[in-house]
């Protein structure tokens, strides 16, 4: 099967044609969604993706939240479709309470781009699945509202209960508590972070490597994570029918 994997556009979007391209280099087909419908066109996988989106002048990703297209949103992740969200995209799950915790001002109040180093802390979910736990990527890294806070209890509840999926290595760029740089709920299938993989994932255009300029494509298992666990879900599902059809057959129902 084809991975169909959409992806939202909000007024103020920038990375939406971006995650796409990542998709189609991933081996899947992506699909062009729009904030105010109510139809994800039978997608299996979603991704809100970065830049801005309108409302960001009150908080950052909260009017978003509200799209119309977010009541769907919310029913497919609870259904356990994988959702990824990517810099204002991971402030919209937040907001829309898909994630713990919230994202404010940098710590030194100024927008910041950088290659940054990340760790992957957990190698289980459905966008992480094709990373090893520990594992160091180095992911572009663009924001000015990417300091993840919450309360020492919710603090001790994500630590404690593995749901950081990625940590800053090397420098904090944004005051993030205990360094994160991407969380993930407890089913695993929704993951949100700061920095934007759908842009290391062709030669040429990701960050420097030792190997080479611009050679970095540490992104791309991202997507490839997420198609690999859409195909397995579909094979459980497939078996599942073809037993239950064998079983009616047995006994003749």
């Amino acid at each position: 099967m084809t991975a169909r994997v959409g992806v939202i556009t909000f007024p103020g979007s920038l990375d939406d044609g971006d995650a796409r391209r990542a998709i189609r280099l991933a081996g899947a087909e992506p699909v062009a969604l729009w904030h105010g419908a109510h139809d994800l066109e039978g997608v299996d996988a979603l991704v809100l993706p970065g830049g801005f989106s309108y409302g960001d002048y009150l908080r950052a990703g909260a009017i978003a939240a509200l799209a119309p297209i977010m009541t769907e949103v919310k029913d497919a992740a609870a259904k356990g479709m994988p959702v990824l969200g990517i810099c204002n995209g991971f402030q919209m799950l937040v907001e829309a309470h898909l994630l713990p915790g919230g994202l404010i001002r940098n710590a030194h109040q100024q927008f910041i781009r950088r290659d940054q180093r990340l760790r992957v802390e957990n190698a289980t979910t459905a966008w992480t699945s094709q990373f090893t736990q520990g594992q160091e990527i180095t992911i572009p890294l663009k924001n000015a509202d990417g300091g993840y806070i919450c309360s020492s209890d919710t603090l001790a509840r994500i630590e404690g209960e593995g749901l950081v999926a990625f940590r800053y290595v090397g420098v904090n760029p944004n005051g993030s508590l205990d360094d994160i740089a991407g969380l993930t709920n407890e089913r695993g299938n929704v993951v949100g972070l700061m920095p934007h993989p759908e842009h290391a994932v062709e030669p040429g255009f990701g960050p420097d490597t030792p190997n080479a300029m611009r050679s970095g494509v540490d992104g791309l298992p991202f997507f490839t994570s997420a198609i690999a666990s859409v195909v397995a879900a579909a094979a459980r599902a497939s078996g599942a029918r073809g037993a239950l059809a064998r079983h009616n057959g047995l006994f003749g129902l």
